[in-house]
């Protein structure tokens, strides 16, 4: 029982974490389940299980509000299921000596990604630079389906702000477009897993309780995202997933690193974190200064309206 309600607070954890910056519900999820001992591929497996029910969800609730672009949804989502059913096939061949390490270090790129992205420009935002071609979607897929299998998540990360960079896409259509297709890497990754480990290794109650946790963080996350900014929630999450996974990778087989070379790396980590967080809280302080200042000024330029 008290597995069980560790994990339902890992799946209210990382939903309100993707709730509220609109990616790393996987990575966090599974950084945390590493983090209690979890086999690797079992970890993968027991997300993407979770997030069949998550996805589909977030999916229907962005079409019913017209933020999906079913082309891109296409062009991203079936390249990415065959990348997470390849990742999955991958990661289940491997022993949970090599495993562990290889998704240790994805989840610290995808964490030093989230904790760089936030801490330094905040939420993404539309860029109106060179449009992307379309036959870079497709490898996008592959790839951010790959990485989202392989490390237990990736697929917002990698495939939000690339979209984003094209300039052709709203933002609210880049995100609820890859929420959609995340469905189907969802999909395909748990076939995947469910193949290459079997059922026995994955404990269908954890899948269970990581979707009831999930589903009553939502809309405490859709709160949450009013009151806490993003940026600093950004910057605190990602300096979390990078100190728990070089953890894991300095007690890890390939490193096996002395105590005290461990202690150092932890200070080291803490100190670029906290800075992080302090300089996002400035951040976002300055900006409240200049939008609070500049507010007076658009109001006095909008047009007197005629009598």
């Amino acid at each position: 029982m008290r597995a069980l309600i560790l994990l339902a607070l890992v799946g209210f954890a990382a939903q309100l974490v993707d709730g509220s910056l609109g990616m790393a519900y996987g990575v966090t999820s599974t950084t945390l389940l590493l983090a209690v001992g979890t086999n690797p591929a079992a970890a993968s497996a027991t997300i993407h299980l979770a997030e069949i029910g998550t996805t589909l969800a977030s999916g229907l609730s962005h079409w019913r509000f017209n933020n999906v672009d079913w082309k891109v949804v296409a062009k991203i989502g079936i390249p990415g299921a065959i990348g997470a059913f390849a990742g999955a096939t991958f990661l289940s061949s491997l022993s949970t000596e090599s495993g562990a390490p290889i998704m240790s270090l994805i989840l610290l790129t995808l964490g030093a990604y989230v904790l760089i992205r936030f801490t330094v420009a905040g939420l993404p935002r539309e860029n109106h630079g060179k449009p992307l071609r379309k036959r870079f979607l497709a490898p996008l897929g592959l790839v951010a389906g790959f990485v989202d299998a392989t490390g237990g998540g990736g697929w917002g990360p990698v495939g939000t702000p690339a979209l984003l960079a094209s300039g052709r896409i709203p933002p609210r259509k880049v995100i609820g477009s890859v929420d959609a297709g995340e469905f189907l890497v969802a999909v395909a990754a748990s076939a995947g897993f469910l193949i290459g480990i079997g059922t026995e290794k994955i404990d269908f109650a954890w899948v269970g309780v990581l979707l009831l946790g999930g589903v009553i963080a939502a809309p405490i996350a859709a709160w949450l995202v009013r009151h806490l900014p993003p940026r600093i929630l950004g910057s605190a999450v990602g300096g979390m997933i990078i100190f728990t996974n070089v953890r894991t990778l300095l007690r890890s087989d390939w490193i096996a690193a002395s105590a005290t070379v461990q202690i150092l790396a932890y200070i080291v980590v803490a100190v670029i974190w906290a800075a992080a967080v302090v300089y996002s809280v400035r951040a976002w302080r300055r900006d409240k200064a200049l939008e609070a200042e500049l507010k007076p000024l658009a109001a006095e330029q909008e047009p007197t309206p005629a009598a």
